[in-house]
């Protein structure tokens, strides 16, 4: 321990701290102890650390959708604290949103004797069956709602507003309703921002058009803007994340329309790429480095035993208003564009 020490520049007790999990070691300090644990090859023994402390150090998490920029971002983080503060991550990522999948996961997580489970979006929280033992924390990436159990630790954005201020901004543009094209059926976060959607609607005594079908895919996005372009009415659409607003951008183009001129397109999540489009993407931001550093401290610090007294965080979200959306056209509703060519 003394070579770690000596080669990471820390102390002994910082070392001591970084193998343990103990708190009060920032990233960067624990970065340079981590590094040299593995220059200098040395292994502190688990198993006697493991039967001292009563817990394994190790952190399970079921995800899906990693591909996708929000869950790929939380997992980012979520793999920064633990490291950060000594624990080993294991992931299991499940292919379906269903309950027998989730528990299946949950399972193989409890076999390696993981502390504690962390439930990342798109899964579908607020299944009652779903069994993990008491002495286990639980932490879920989801805005706070009466679907989870009182223990549970919860931390997340409320979607349902954040898609509710996306589709207010529009609508005070002057559009006389919104479009939504909507994510994967079977995420939590595509209901959340339909229910936003069709409650900024309702508001706004605006017509409600039918929900559009996506899959968070740019082709999908597209495919979704071509359904509707033979309709000279339609001038405004909030797409469910970015990459199927970009999707829905091509389709207008390529139809002939002009974003913001003929029709507004926003998108959802501030994917680092949307700001530099040929258009930059008006958007709603997650802010999903604040979301895993909260979610993360308080699980820590429950591993720990300094639980917080609020279990239930949420996050806000921020509308980022680029230019892709603008004022409502006059000139829209009397040109009806040539029927869109396939989406190859």
């Amino acid at each position: 321990m003394a070579d770690v020490a000596r080669v990471a520049g820390v102390s002994q007790k910082t070392v001591s701290r970084v193998v343990n999990a103990e708190a009060h070691v920032s990233p960067a300090i624990a970065d340079r102890v981590t590094a040299a644990i593995r220059s200098l090859g040395f292994r502190p023994n688990a198993a006697a650390r493991t039967l001292a402390s009563q817990r394994s150090r190790r952190i399970g998490m079921v995800t899906m959708g990693t591909s996708l920029y929000g869950p790929s971002a939380i997992l980012d983080g979520v793999e920064h604290a633990s490291r950060a503060a000594g624990y080993f991550l294991s992931v299991v990522r499940t292919l379906e949103n269903s309950g027998s999948e989730l528990q299946t996961a949950v399972d193989t997580l409890l076999d390696q004797g993981v502390d504690g489970i962390i439930l990342s979006e798109p899964v579908d929280f607020g299944h009652p069956q779903l069994r993990i033992p008491a002495g286990v924390t639980v932490l879920s990436f989801d805005h706070p709602s009466e679907n989870h159990r009182p223990e549970e630790l919860v931390v997340g954005t409320d979607e349902a507003g954040a898609a509710r201020s996306a589709t207010e901004h529009l609508l005070a543009l002057g559009h006389e309703t919104v479009w939504h094209i909507a994510g994967a059926s079977t995420w939590s976060a595509t209901r959340r921002r339909i229910d936003g959607w069709r409650a900024a609607l309702a508001d706004a005594d605006a017509a409600e058009p039918p929900v559009l079908s996506g899959d968070w895919s740019p082709r999908s996005g597209a495919e979704a803007m071509a359904s509707i372009l033979h309709r000279p009415d339609v001038t405004a659409v909030f797409a469910a994340n970015d990459q199927m607003a970009v999707g829905a951008i091509h389709a207008a183009e390529a139809a002939g329309l002009r974003v913001p001129g003929d029709i507004s397109v926003v998108g959802f999540d501030d994917d680092p790429l949307s700001e530099f489009l040929h258009t930059p993407l008006t958007t709603v931001k997650q802010d999903f480095a604040e979301v895993t550093r909260i979610a993360m401290h308080r699980m820590i610090r429950t591993l720990d035993g300094h639980a917080p007294a609020d279990r239930h965080r949420s996050v806000p979200a921020q509308l980022i208003v680029r230019a892709s959306s603008g004022p409502a056209s006059a000139a829209r509703a009397s040109v009806r564009p040539a029927p869109p060519t396939p989406v190859p």
